[in-house]
């Protein structure tokens, strides 16, 4: 194999995370097919595993692929180059890139770690002025960035920003203004500077194409006149998250300019003086036929609920993390939502609540059930294992689930996923640290030796508890799929990382805080490093020598040691570790050393 093919081989895998054991190019015949008959069938393959798997079968396929290709998904701004994206696929019109590690999200990252979006629209700019759609997520995006965004692209129509900082409603009103093909505005979860709602206002009076419209996460009032004008001229609109100061009359009257609406996400849903009775808008949400989520619902009590019921048979997704919803509120709302596949619950739902899961949503693939106040140290009511198994007995899809709780037992996790063996995503936040099963003070080890055994599908994992290195060596064994592992506060040495690098052959993500895994454990993974997409490591037994030796090892890797004031110049507090074939980033901070 020549140096442009491994170089190509590379670029695939790290681009769009590719088998490592797909074929080369040049190992196998070259394709019969002309371009003509290739392109428009590769043109119908959106996967990106599989798009990057036909790329390597042979030249052909790969000029044919790349030359068709559309769409690209970039899992780590700092694995490519944008000019390597560029010079590989001419074709572009959507890009998604994710920045910062997840782990960001609870500030374990620095704000100005980096993955600022503004050199990736530069090189874009110039590649693709045709581009058509943007995704980010954990991006630094400044409102310069975004005004640039605005004023590049003439064909621009779909902006999402996913926990994205460093901009502001200043930005949005760039985007609004100049983006007349405009079809999604998604901003979610951002760090964002709230400077007042009048951005709303600057999208131009002949924009009608607009078709997703997301500022949910926005605190300031917008102007609800420029609002329900916009809502109203744009006739194909699908999606609408609105903020919580847009009120329950307000709301109506945004019904009944949309009721093809197929998402929506109300704001405040309590209102202490209502202009048209209730009844009223209990009609607009009946006249929604083709709902099938809603979301917010911020502030809403059991008077003001029942207004939904009418929209509830359609429902697939009802997001009510906004909503400190009692037990026998959420078992009234659920009687009417038979439909459900996904269903997102603060923990005031108690067990009771849980239990009407159970008994109302057979067709439940997804719960989430989150606390109403993660910071609080004294023991609350919230939810217990037995909601998680009243769950599973009444939900036999059930395939994803994020659990938040205070106690747990080995038992009923094996019972849930003996109930509910087709899991595909567990993760189970026991909020006490190193709490063990309360019933026989015994680890954690065998209820998460159930998950990987009874799961055979298990692609993402996290775990909590007391756990012993038990825990990793099932995992290693029995997690033949698995593909991302979260670990906290967890293992009793270096032996649970090295069961873990030593198995789990599809392992692309490792994330791991306040554990006493060291050298050894990191050093024990040098086979498995370059077929993972990143290894974050904190808060546990690395030190700079045993991070230079990987670094030494695995020069295709770059590894990031973050610094701060308190850490030991021996001590390798912070380590992120990912495969690239961009070489070390140009743009790390003083305190970002990469070895």
């Amino acid at each position: 194999m020549d140096l442009d093919q491994k170089r190509t081989r590379t670029v695939d895998r790290v681009v769009d995370s590719v088998d490592r054991d797909v074929e080369s190019p040049e190992s196998t015949p070259m394709c019969p097919f002309p371009d003509e008959v290739l392109e428009p069938v590769l043109s119908l393959i959106n996967s990106h595993k599989d798009r990057s798997s036909v790329s390597l079968v042979c030249k052909d396929w790969y000029n044919a692929e790349r030359w068709s290709r559309r769409h690209v998904f970039i899992g780590n701004c700092y694995s490519v180059s944008p000019e390597i994206v560029a010079g590989r696929f001419p074709k572009i019109r959507s890009v998604t890139l994710k920045g910062k590690p997840r782990f960001s999200d609870f500030n374990l990252v620095p704000e100005d770690w980096g993955a600022d979006v503004y050199p990736w629209l530069i090189v874009l700019a110039k590649a693709y002025p045709f581009l058509e759609e943007l995704r980010l997520k954990r991006m630094a995006v400044s409102d310069g960035s975004l005004e640039f965004l605005a004023t590049n692209f003439p064909e621009f129509k779909a902006l999402s920003l996913l926990s994205c900082d460093g901009f502001s409603t200043d930005g949005l009103k760039a985007i609004a203004t100049y983006c007349r093909n405009l079809t999604e505005l998604d901003i979610q979860e951002n760090g964002i500077d709230d400077l007042g709602g009048d951005w709303l206002s600057c999208f131009p009076e002949s924009l009608t194409s607009l078709q997703v419209l997301n500022f949910a996460s926005l605190n300031s009032e917008v102007s609800f006149n420029a609002l329900e004008k916009l809502v109203t001229r744009c006739k194909s609109l699908r999606v609408l998250k609105v903020n919580r100061n847009i009120n329950l009359d307000q709301l109506q009257k945004l019904l009944l300019q949309a009721p093809q609406l197929t998402e929506l996400g109300t704001g405040t849903f309590t209102q202490d003086l209502v202009t048209r009775p209730v009844a009223d808008l209990e009609t607009s949400f009946g006249n929604c036929k083709n709902l099938q989520t809603i979301s917010g619902l911020w502030d809403t009590n059991s008077l003001y609920l029942s207004v939904i019921y009418p929209a509830c048979a359609s429902l697939t997704f009802l997001n009510l993390s906004c909503a400190t919803l009692r037990s026998f509120e959420l078992t009234m709302l659920l009687m009417h939502c038979k439909s459900l596949r996904r269903l997102w619950v603060l923990d005031t739902v108690g067990d009771r609540g849980l239990e009407a899961i159970g008994l109302w949503c057979p067709l439940l693939e997804e719960l989430r059930v989150f606390p109403a106040d993660p910071f609080e140290q004294e023991e609350v009511a919230g939810v217990t294992e037995s909601g998680l198994v009243s769950v599973s007995r009444g939900c036999p899809k059930l395939h994803y689930v994020l659990y938040f709780c205070h106690q747990m037992t080995n038992a009923a996790v094996a019972t849930v996923v003996q109930n509910c063996p087709g899991f595909t995503h567990f993760r189970l936040c026991i909020m006490n640290l190193g709490q063990p099963d309360y019933l026989t003070n015994e680890p954690m080890d065998e209820a998460f030796g159930a998950v990987v055994r009874s799961c055979p599908n298990l692609q993402r994992l996290a775990v909590s508890g007391l756990l012993t290195d038990l825990t990793f060596e099932y995992i290693g064994k029995y997690a033949k799929n698995l593909e991302i592992l979260s670990v906290a506060f967890a293992g009793s040495s270096d032996l649970g990382l090295k069961y873990v690098l030593g198995g789990c052959p599809r392992l692309r993500k490792l994330e791991i805080r306040d554990c006493p895994f060291g050298n050894a454990a990191l050093l024990s993974g040098l086979t498995k490093f370059e077929s993972m997409r990143s290894l974050w490591m904190s808060a546990c037994n690395l030190t700079m020598n045993g991070c230079r030796v990987l670094a030494k090892e695995m020069p295709r890797l770059n590894v990031e040691v973050m610094k701060d004031e308190d850490s030991e110049d021996s001590q390798a507090h912070k380590v992120y570790i990912y495969r690239t074939v961009a070489g070390p980033r140009r743009d790390a901070p003083p305190f970002v050393l990469t070895l």
